[in-house]
């Protein structure tokens, strides 16, 4: 395979009429994939009694990870009582309690379980 000549002007590598050229074009960009967490869904019922009152405190340092929290309650069934609280459907599926307890969110929030369940509007 044989090598471009480069031309040069004034210490600068340049094209053909002149141009100058940067190293960096011959270089690929690299995108960094990003990492997504795990989506879940529950097995319930749409219509399924709404008698578990979840409250949670995520602070602002996990943004991405408290956005990714309302989401998979949504998933899951929740409906939005006040800003971080919702009410569902219990139980709380175990491999969801085993997620997040792997990505550090365990310790914060709380489980109440209503005697009355909640009804939709």
């Amino acid at each position: 395979m044989a090598e471009r000549k480069k031309f040069k002007y004034k210490g600068l590598t340049v094209n053909l009429i002149g141009i100058p050229v940067s190293n960096n074009c011959e270089k690929k960009r690299k995108y960094i994939k990003r990492e997504y967490l795990n989506s879940f869904t529950s097995d319930l019922k749409e219509n399924s009694p709404k008698n578990l009152l979840l409250v949670y405190d995520i602070p602002d340092t996990l943004k991405r990870e408290r956005d990714w929290f309302r989401r998979q309650l949504i998933n899951l069934g929740f409906i939005l009582i006040q800003r971080s609280v919702w009410a569902g459907p219990s139980p709380l599926p175990k491999y969801f309690i085993n997620y997040l307890q792997e990505i550090g969110l365990k310790d914060k929030f709380r489980i109440f379980k209503l005697n009355k369940p909640i009804e939709d509007n």
